[in-house]
């Protein structure tokens, strides 16, 4: 009904009139041209506010430096070398060969003393010893556990459990690397020498793995699998 009335009221005078605007609910040519303004406007406050939001968050994020990341890889690491070492238990009961079997019940023994050495980094930080979860070890210490559970008494588990213990030593070469250059930076001269000590460790039993995995376990594996 509200069509009619407008086509017949233009009919009329040439042009509609205001009422016959309204009834039909179309904007005047003066709101039509108020529209526009009007709207940048809005859209000029709304992005005021996300400028102010995000410069809050900036903000925020900008207080952090590298002594806070220091902090973050001390409680990662803390957290990964005391999940390692239930894992290493499993790995040694579950390896076949007497070398590999020695191999992570001596880096067993390592991570005892290498968790009791962040420790004390802690306190020459100033910091109480505390872990944080890390998502990356708990990855590579499933992978190893996937690899007991489905290459059990297969020709191949030791060769698996060589490369899984590998993916752990990297992972730990990374982040102790790291942590050692950030304690230099900072001027922790007692932390430093106690994450050389387990960097250098962790290197070492990288290479003996590697060895094993040469001149043992691939090979047999290849061998009984043939």
């Amino acid at each position: 009904m509200l069509k009619p009335l407008l086509a017949r009221r233009t009919e009329i005078s040439g042009q509609p009139d205001r009422r016959s605007l309204l009834a039909a609910g179309v904007p005047s040519p003066k709101e039509q041209q108020e529209t526009g303004p009007v709207r940048a406007m809005h859209a000029s406050i709304e992005m005021k506010e996300e400028m102010t939001m995000a410069t809050k968050k900036s903000s925020q994020g900008s207080s952090k430096g590298l002594e806070d990341l220091f902090y973050d890889g001390l409680k990662d690491i803390y957290y990964a070398e005391r999940k390692i070492l239930t894992a290493l238990r499993k790995m040694a009961k579950g390896a076949e060969s007497e070398e590999l079997k020695a191999a992570f019940e001596k880096h067993r023994d390592e991570t005892e003393g290498q968790i009791e050495r962040l420790q004390q980094v802690f306190d020459a930080f100033g910091k109480r010893a505390q872990g944080k979860t890390c998502p990356a070890i708990d990855g590579i210490i499933e992978e190893g556990q996937e690899i007991l559970e489905e290459f059990e008494e297969a020709p191949a588990l030791d060769a698996g459990l060589v490369a899984a213990a590998q993916s752990v030593e990297h992972y730990e070469i990374a982040r102790y690397g790291t942590l050692v250059t950030w304690a230099g930076l900072l001027g922790l001269k007692d932390a430093v020498p106690l994450l050389e000590q387990t960097l250098k460790e962790e290197k070492a039993t990288d290479e003996a793995l590697t060895r094993l995995g040469e001149t043992g376990v691939n090979e047999r594996a290849m061998q009984q699998a043939a």
